[in-house]
């Protein structure tokens, strides 16, 4: 059974992430991890005749995927848990519409992905579910319709501004199973420091992650230097940068252990896409495609923080004037299951 530590969850038996899968968008197809993603679309509609079908399409290829690498079926899944940017999780409930499968629909805006995992580790420790299927999207023309402007319109971008992945995660966490395991999780408070630009939502969210990462270390007693890699979700070049101001005023230095999903699903150099990318799909992109593997490998970090980052924002709170408040939630992800 898992236990508190603070606001750290600690699981006593650390649930394994059994396999992941992520699909993707042509313009995260030609970025430095294309060849990583399980499938890649030429299409940005995915054969479906709207963009908002078009992230259900994306989610639900990523799930089958996931499930196929594991050698499972939808069937043999005990839980549900995916959430994307779109008013209602509409991406998500309509891609588990017919699965006949119990379905929690989430919400973290950019952190769905890490907020999934944790939540699934609880299941599975706790004997609730033998097997559960974490999973986010984001699509970059559904997410600018509902949050900013039409394609159309062609509005330039600031050099602040986000790239919305065009991607998909899953990764099922199952009771039995071999690395990367599940030590840990702790899901974050809210906090707002007072930005209200849209197009600088790196800045909006490096406080959430900074207090997020800063609580988790202060409940355990762990040190930076205990973990090969402390990975951020989404906070670009601007939002990380932030992020390591923030903790170096805490007497922090994760030095070079951080690293930013935003920054390694693009190339800024060859792509256009300003400070890196977000969305829901960014952090389970790359997680999924990305570290998950690598750690079933044996390959690259043994022990690795991943603190995904959202901006819980809408359309009609910055028409009102408010601020955007962020949360980051925390999974610790090891190769190692021992206590």
């Amino acid at each position: 059974m898992s236990y508190r530590k603070g606001r750290a969850i600690i699981f006593s038996s650390p649930p394994s992430v059994r396999d992941s899968a992520a699909v993707a968008g042509k313009k995260e197809g030609e970025g430095p991890l294309g060849a990583e993603f399980d499938a890649v679309s030429e299409d940005p509609h995915f054969g479906k005749d709207t963009w908002e079908k078009a992230e259900s399409e994306m989610q639900s290829r990523a799930a089958e995927l996931a499930l196929g690498k594991a050698g499972l079926s939808m069937a043999e899944v005990d839980l549900l848990l995916a959430g994307d940017l779109l008013n209602q999780c509409i991406a998500s409930g309509y891609a588990a519409r017919g699965r006949g499968v119990p379905f929690v629909g989430l919400y973290g805006a950019c952190s769905t992905f890490a907020q999934a995992l944790g939540l699934a580790a609880l299941f599975t420790d706790s004997g609730a579910a033998e097997n559960a299927l974490a999973v986010a999207s984001s699509h970059f023309c559904s997410a600018e319709r509902q949050y900013r402007l039409p394609l159309e319109y062609g509005g330039q971008r600031p050099p602040t501004a986000q790239w919305t992945a065009t991607a998909a995660g899953a990764a099922l966490v199952g009771r039995e199973g071999g690395p990367p395991y599940i030590r840990a999780a702790l899901f974050g408070a809210v906090q707002d420091l007072g930005i209200n630009d849209q197009n600088n939502m790196g800045a909006a969210m490096a406080p959430a992650a900074a207090d997020t990462f800063s609580r988790f270390l202060q409940d355990t007693g762990a040190a930076p230097a205990d973990f090969d890699a402390i990975v951020t979700g989404d906070l670009g070049l601007v939002g990380s940068r932030l992020f390591l101001e923030l903790l170096k005023k805490d007497g922090l230095d994760p030095g070079a252990r951080h690293t930013d999903c935003g920054l390694l699903l693009y190339d800024r150099e060859r792509q256009q896409v300003e400070a890196g990318a977000s969305g829901c799909g960014c952090s389970a992109g790359v997680a999924s495609a990305h570290f998950l593997p690598m750690m079933r490998r044996g390959e690259g970090p043994k022990e690795l923080l991943l603190i995904a980052t959202g901006a819980l924002m809408s359309p009609l709170s910055l028409q009102q004037g408010e601020t955007i408040p962020a949360v980051a939630h925390l999974v610790w992800l090891s190769c190692s299951r021992r206590q």
